[in-house]
């Protein structure tokens, strides 16, 4: 079992940028793969990025692949999210998640067994 804790949410002007970092403790992080989702006012949970278990594969939806950078440091049981040109559509609660299915970096919700307990993200236009 893990235990995933995001911070570095906030209020930020539209074209900022914030880092997300999710802290993990308990079982070995490097054996997780992990993801970013987020979860709008009114909307559903949807992924932002995901990454595999050593870095080695990324990928993250297409609109935000030009701005968002998925990142993980297995040495310090951290995974990062780097958001850039924000803007108000990012505008969410953005949670962490863990998956201990290594063949697969999973682009659904239901892929993950692990979550935190959400990071919220403000973009004023």
């Amino acid at each position: 079992q893990v235990q995933l804790v995001e911070s570095g949410g906030g209020l930020v002007q539209a074209g900022g940028s914030l880092r997300l970092s999710c802290a993990a403790s308990g079982r070995s992080f490097e054996i997780y793969a992990m993801g970013w989702f987020r979860q709008g006012p009114g909307k559903e949970r949807e992924v932002v990025c995901a990454i595999s278990q050593r870095g080695g594969i990324k990928s993250c939806v297409d609109y935000v692949k030009d701005r968002f950078t998925i990142s993980r440091d297995n040495a310090r049981n951290t995974l990062y999210l780097q958001m850039n040109s924000l803007k108000a559509e990012d505008t969410a609660v953005y949670y962490c998640a863990a998956d201990t299915n290594p063949l697969r970096v999973g682009q659904a919700a239901s892929d993950y067994e692990y979550w935190g307990q959400g990071t919220q993200v403000t973009v004023s236009s």
